[in-house]
């Protein structure tokens, strides 16, 4: 099942808005079919606080049994904060990609970037297929 409350890239990640998040920061982390897809997942590279990351560009990587995949940025701003848990636990994403398996946390630089995401109708038919 896809939650209707996020927003997701044509890459498999996924981006939250509000919630416990605080205004203008989003969390970020890949889709149920991303790690389904990748496997078991055993070490995750997220990119540290204070970064600043581009959409469309790659930020990070996740290491599977299978292979390894670049992590891209879904949107443009400055890493605030990254899910440490995952540096030990990097599995913890295959069981809960979106809970306790988020990645990281961005402050947008521009919130109208949200706009060109997907929904999750839009992103259903792109993983139906």
């Amino acid at each position: 099942m896809i939650p209707t409350d996020l927003k997701y890239t044509e890459e498999h990640e996924w981006v939250q808005v509000g919630g416990d998040l605080e205004d203008g920061v989003v969390r970020i982390g890949i889709t149920d079919h991303a790690q389904d897809a990748l496997g078991d997942i055993v070490f995750v590279e997220l990119p540290a606080e204070g970064t600043a990351v581009t959409a469309g560009e790659v930020c990070g990587e996740v290491e599977s049994t299978k292979s390894v995949s670049e992590l891209f940025a879904p949107i443009t701003g400055e890493v605030v904060r990254r899910n440490e848990e995952l540096d030990g636990a990097p599995e913890v994403i295959n069981t809960d990609p979106y809970g306790k398996g988020w990645m990281f946390e961005v402050r947008l630089a521009d919130a109208a970037q949200l706009d060109g995401l997907l929904d999750a109708a839009a992103y259903g038919e792109k993983t139906a297929s």
